[in-house]
């Protein structure tokens, strides 16, 4: 199972006490997974349609709990995939889908017509806990989370413009800053950052879906700086052996050419303790020495030695 899959598991188990919050999250899945049925002159069906029957459940007990309204939760093959189930729960005008469309701000009775809004009535979130809920419902109706490991990313794929525009003010309410794209027709609305992904998952109640993305994100950065210090490590190491090779060549150069005699004592005393010591670090040296210098000591006079290299090779 996904990690988006589980999420929506979790997230599908909850349900709100408040009647307001169950209207805006019912309000959300319908407008993210509902489609609407002509049935005569200003009447219209609601079909509400899942792959997922932990979210048909919730659909099928919020209608319950908000209009009395007791519906059936049908099962059928996919047409696409063949072998995914649909769940589609329908609300004829008989029992009340007209109600419900008018109830969640989508359609709009006149005397001898109606229309169909994207716009959600200021009535359905105009409490933060409403807010919450209405994100939790567009999440389960259209929304997705990736995986932790590959990537950050967390989106709601939506039909209209204007419904993704709501989307993004009511997310930027809680200080999230979302994007949006348009993709095949429609509109995505997303999130990239890890901690913004964090914050929305708490924002819904998707509780141990955030524990479980902090892990990851733990154990990424453990490994990262891990990485980072090993790499470090590795760039000093290979430093360290590149300068040694170099001394001991130029030692034993100016060795076979004048020989260490030609070189001060001071030189010439760390020089012969080079040549018998390859593998030892700076400060190892300088502790060899009586008295000891430090490790800048060391290297200022194996620079010089160096640089009496250089001045015998161009003679």
């Amino acid at each position: 199972m996904s990690f988006s899959s589980k999420t929506k598991g979790e997230l599908a188990r909850i349900l709100d006490d408040n009647k307001c919050c169950q209207l805006a999250e019912l309000a959300a899945l319908i407008r993210m997974s509902g489609t609407l049925q002509l049935a005569g002159s200003q009447k219209l069906n609601l079909n509400i349609t899942t792959e997922n029957p932990a979210i048909a459940r919730k659909i099928f007990k919020l209608i319950k709990e908000v209009f009395s309204i007791h519906t059936e939760v049908m099962v059928r093959r996919n047409p696409r995939l063949k072998k995914n189930n649909n769940y589609l729960i329908v609300i004829t005008h008989q029992m009340g889908g007209d109600l419900i469309l008018e109830k969640v701000g989508i359609l709009k009775k006149f005397e001898d017509s109606f229309d169909i809004t994207y716009e959600i009535p200021p009535s359905i979130i105009k409490n933060n806990c409403c807010k919450r809920a209405y994100l939790r419902g567009a999440f389960l109706g259209g929304g997705s989370v990736c995986d932790p490991e590959k990537t950050y990313h967390l989106e709601f794929v939506t039909n209209s413009k204007e419904h993704s525009e709501v989307l993004k003010r009511v997310m930027e309410e809680f200080q999230l800053t979302a994007k949006i794209i348009p993709r095949k027709g429609s509109f995505v609305v997303y999130l990239k950052e890890g901690d913004q992904v964090v914050d929305l998952l708490n924002i819904i109640g998707a509780h141990t879906a955030l524990l479980n993305l902090e892990n990851v994100r733990i154990m990424k950065q453990m490994r990262n700086d891990i990485n980072r210090i090993v790499n470090c490590e590795t760039a000093n190491l290979s430093k360290t052996v590149n300068a040694s090779m170099r001394q001991i060549e130029n030692i034993e150069m100016i060795k076979d050419q004048v020989g260490l005699n030609k070189l001060p004592e001071n030189l010439r005393e760390i020089a012969e303790l080079r040549l018998k010591n390859q593998d030892a670090s700076l400060k190892e040296l300088g502790q060899m020495l009586n008295p000891p210098i430090g490790k800048s000591g060391v290297n200022h006079r194996l620079r010089k030695i160096d640089e009496f290299a250089d001045r015998i090779r161009h003679k």
